[in-house]
């Protein structure tokens, strides 16, 4: 059965504790070596020890796993590079990434300085693409990869506040997008996980009963299923509290008003015609969209010469 991961060797980034810790535990407590990455710094992404991510290594090691701590920033590409090499030192192969790591600096975009945008964009979306970068000639040649993003509702659907994470957290959505076509020859399989969990990032956000609920160890399935051996590819799972979803992306079939001087007005008339969703599908490339407009145009000029 895929769920098993003996003899696999994963990475998880921001493992040091909450969300991160949880996947290292489980990966490691179904068989799997762990690198445990973790710069160890405040909610903010300020500081940095290596010691929470110690600690979760001797907890591994302590119930019989293999794992090995690591304090990069994901931030640095060179510390990320060193991280891959660490790995392949240790254990001969990484077939797992889990990019989890990530900081919050939140506040509505009128009052939000753009340093705290740009770092914000630089931990989630650039860090994820260090990690991608540093082990994806690995996973290639090895002809095997499964790779875990940590996307988020906030991203996908908004939230007050968190115009930075949103818009790094949906990047990761566009990231995978392009890495699972680009992977799929050598059996690299990208997917994301929009996980709700009370963790550090989420400390007085919400009501304490509402975060009893919302135990990190709920979303770790969706984690596991993600990075297994019969993982999907493109998904877009969400968890929490015992919940399992999934999101789309998706293309509504569209209506056909041609290029004429009218036509600003029209599509304003019948906007919701063009927003109407029954029949909408979830494109399997960018190219899909182009498709279906050069395909409905096509038809409408058969139609117009029939009747010529």
């Amino acid at each position: 059965m895929g769920m098993d991961f003996t003899g696999r060797v994963a990475i998880v980034t921001g493992a040091g504790g909450g969300l991160g810790k949880q996947h290292a535990l489980a990966l490691a407590a179904r068989g799997a070596k762990v690198v445990v990455n973790d710069l160890g710094g405040a909610r903010d992404g300020s500081g940095g020890s290596v010691s929470a991510a110690e600690a979760v290594v001797q907890e591994i090691r302590a119930a019989g796993g293999e794992a090995i701590a690591n304090g990069a920033s994901v931030t640095d590409f060179a510390a990320v590079q060193a991280m891959a090499r660490q790995a392949m030192d240790a254990w001969g192969r990484v077939d797992i990434l889990v990019n989890n790591a990530g900081i919050l600096r939140d506040k509505s975009f009128a009052k939000m300085e753009l340093a705290d945008f740009a770092l914000v964009m630089d931990v989630h979306l650039m860090g994820a693409v260090h990690c991608c970068k540093a082990v994806w000639d690995i996973m290639a040649a090895q002809k095997y990869g499964r790779i875990v993003m940590t996307t988020s509702s906030s991203g996908l659907y908004g939230n007050f506040g968190q115009s930075n994470y949103g818009a790094a957290k949906m990047a990761l959505v566009g990231l995978m997008q392009t890495l699972s076509i680009e992977g799929a020859k050598n059996d690299i399989r990208v997917n994301c996980l929009a996980p709700t969990a009370a963790t550090r990032m989420t400390e007085g956000l919400m009501p304490e009963e509402v975060l009893r609920a919302l135990q990190p160890e709920a979303v770790v399935p969706a984690m596991l299923v993600l990075a297994a051996q019969d993982a999907p590819t493109r998904a877009i799972l969400c968890a929490g509290a015992g919940t399992f979803e999934a999101a789309h992306i998706t293309l509504t079939r569209g209506l056909w008003l041609g290029t004429g001087a009218q036509v600003p007005e029209g599509l304003a008339g019948r906007l919701g015609e063009v927003r109407e969703r029954s029949g909408e599908m979830v494109p399997q490339s960018g190219s899909a969209q182009a498709s279906n407009e050069v395909t409905q145009a096509m038809a409408q000029a058969a139609k117009t010469s029939a009747a010529a």
